[in-house]
């Protein structure tokens, strides 16, 4: 592919929510220049969610995972052919993809990360050049893996008073915290994970939605403080979870299913609360992103917690459910022109670096993916 100063890239995304699948398309130099095109999300069936979730915490693959990453695939690709189509976008129009993958084992201190997605398969099905596996490079250089766009939260947040905190909720919550002299990042705690493996085993649903069971149950502050004696929260910045680190279920035994999805709604937002003691200081506005901004106890939570400006990002004229996906395709520009995507502030890697694999449609019958130069 040509290597032009500025592509017409779409991104993939597919959280530790596992809810399904986010396509995005941006025109972007992978630095200053964005402009969102179209967005659309898809989710997975039931049944590729549970073969997912059963996938989750492995660290050797076997016949079952291979099949699964295949399936991820496959979805990827259906996801990406309904986008073109629903947006009046022609295939030739995309000189790029970003494909993140879905995550199932996140160990960075032991400098492991496992996101399900063929890479090859994808571009060769498309006919489309395909950046993916972009966390392993920072893992094998001391980095966390993770948090991955702080820097397309710092391009898109030109003209937002400073110092901000952008906050992603999705299966993790994520922090970004930008002035103007540092770019800091971290996992801050649980997102809506908990709230929803929860409700998914109480109620066969996948969410909470709007937040009415928990807006409906009472928080044990109690309880709530022996979840935030979990010994992450003293670690410092950089840092970064494992959708399944928190194993609290016997601390909420004794409680009504109300109350305990009260409760661990107030656990992601005291996350984000203690969160605070890890920055230079408190941010002046909170950009809150990811599927917990759609949850009306965790918004009043936020804003009862933080004592300050906490906006929905929507209200900004950003897509909210589209920041992660097309934060994958900007990655996949700065990846493919050699840019740096980490910085040892934002996931602890001994210096910025480049990452992601190479996938080149034309010729990927006859040649492996290859790693971008470092």
């Amino acid at each position: 592919m040509e290597n032009k100063k500025i592509y017409n890239v779409i991104g993939l995304m597919s959280g530790t929510s596992i809810d399904g699948i986010d396509v995005a398309m941006i025109r972007t130099d992978g630095d200053m220049l964005i402009e969102p095109i179209a967005s659309i999300s898809m989710p997975y069936d039931d049944e590729l969610k549970a073969k997912i979730r059963k996938c989750f915490n492995q660290t050797e693959e076997t016949e079952f995972i291979k099949q699964v990453e295949f399936e991820i695939t496959m979805a990827q690709k259906t996801a990406v052919n309904t986008f073109l189509e629903v947006a009046n976008i022609e295939r030739e129009y995309v000189d790029l993809i970003g494909f993140h993958g879905q995550t199932i084992t996140h160990i960075p201190v032991e400098g492991f990360t496992w996101q399900l997605g063929d890479g090859e398969l994808l571009a060769s099905e498309l006919g489309i050049d395909v950046i993916h596996d972009f966390r392993s490079n920072d893992v094998q250089n001391g980095g966390q893996g993770a948090p991955l766009i702080p820097l397309y939260h710092n391009a898109l947040s030109v003209g937002v008073e400073r110092p901000l905190a952008f906050l992603n909720l999705g299966g993790v919550g994520n922090i970004t915290y930008i002035d103007d002299d540092n770019i800091i990042a971290f996992d801050t705690g649980p997102g809506n994970a908990l709230i929803d493996d929860l409700v998914l085993t109480n109620t066969g649903n996948g969410f909470d939605k709007n937040g009415d069971i928990g807006l409906s149950g009472t928080i044990n502050n109690e309880i709530l403080d022996q979840l935030m004696e979990n010994p992450y929260f003293d670690l410092q910045a950089p840092k970064s979870l494992d959708r399944n680190n928190f194993i609290i279920a016997h601390l909420l035994d004794d409680l009504s299913f109300e109350d305990k999805v009260a409760t661990l709604t107030a656990f992601t937002v005291k996350s984000v609360q203690k969160s605070i003691e890890l920055l230079p200081q408190s941010p002046e506005n909170w950009l809150i992103a990811g599927g917990g901004r759609h949850n009306k106890l965790i918004m009043k939570l936020l804003r009862e917690y933080l004592g300050k400006n906490v906006i929905d990002i929507d209200s900004l004229d950003i897509n909210g459910d589209a920041i992660e996906a097309e934060g994958f395709a900007y990655l996949a520009v700065r990846s493919i022109k050699n840019m740096h995507l980490t910085l040892p502030s934002t996931t602890g890697c001994k210096s910025p670096l480049s990452g992601g694999v190479f996938n080149q449609a034309e010729k990927i019958s006859d040649q492996k993916a290859k790693k971008i130069a470092i």
